[in-house]
């Protein structure tokens, strides 16, 4: 048996100067035995963005339940995630790469104002987490939620 450990921490600023605001998670979990690597790199990275999820939810105080909104779906066509996710595609030109952490914290800002949830972002994309968006993927959504692309 195997135990996994994930935590994820968060420190933002507060209201007042020179202090900020700590979120923490983390879960301890048991792997069966005889996993093969793919099976295990899935699970850790499943664990991990739970864990990150659940203090995003905390930070920006969304509800955990997504269901029972009334905010109408994201105005985004889904988009399949890249699965070259190095700096140079097979053809010598650059690959599009991750987006960035602030490209993701602007958006999850702009999606907070607009009453969407990072989970319905995450359904939009067909990813786990936000940070599995390309940076192609997340600035599109930038800028549908800012109303610059149809």
């Amino acid at each position: 048996m195997l135990k996994l450990n994930a935590s994820y921490s968060k420190k933002v600023p507060a209201d007042t100067e020179y202090s900020s605001q700590s979120y923490h998670a983390s879960v301890e979990v048991e792997l069966p035995d005889g996993l093969t690597p793919e099976q295990l790199n899935a699970k850790i990275r499943e664990t991990f963005a739970l864990v990150r999820d659940s203090v995003e939810v905390e930070l920006h105080n969304e509800p955990v339940n997504t269901q029972t909104s009334n905010v109408p779906p994201l105005p985004i066509s889904p988009a399949q995630p890249q699965q070259n996710k190095s700096a140079y595609s097979k053809n010598g030109k650059p690959a599009d790469t991750f987006a960035s952490a602030k490209q993701i914290k602007f958006l999850l800002d702009l999606a907070k104002q607009n009453g969407y949830t990072p989970d319905q972002l995450k359904a939009r994309f067909n990813v786990s987490a936000l940070e599995d968006l390309s940076r192609t993927q997340c600035s599109r959504a930038i800028d549908i939620l800012n109303g610059k692309a149809a």
